[in-house]
């Protein structure tokens, strides 16, 4: 932690390099966004998505890491990073 009780910088200067890029962030165990990363903000620091999604995450016993069971649209939303459990850069399927 920063002297602020902020993120050290290089989480900011991680989230900045995805920028444009899509993103699952899991605010929960069982739910989360997905969506554009459009901007890294530092105060108050958080993360902007665009064309975003919430998104239900489920595991069982046979698919022990969660997967996107739902989604609804949410166009644009701001998460604040303290409240980011995990956050995975996705790639494009073929």
């Amino acid at each position: 932690m920063s002297e602020s009780g902020g993120p050290p910088p290089s989480v900011f200067h991680m989230l900045e390099k995805s920028v444009g890029r899509r993103v699952l962030v899991i605010v929960e165990p069982q739910y989360g966004y997905e969506g554009i990363l459009a901007a890294v903000t530092y105060e108050p620091p958080g993360i902007w998505l665009s064309n975003a999604d919430a998104v239900i995450l489920r595991a069982t016993i046979a698919q022990p890491f969660p997967q996107v069971v739902s989604k609804e649209n949410r166009s644009e939303i701001f998460v604040n990073v303290r409240n980011i459990q995990r956050l995975e850069v996705l790639h494009k399927g073929k």
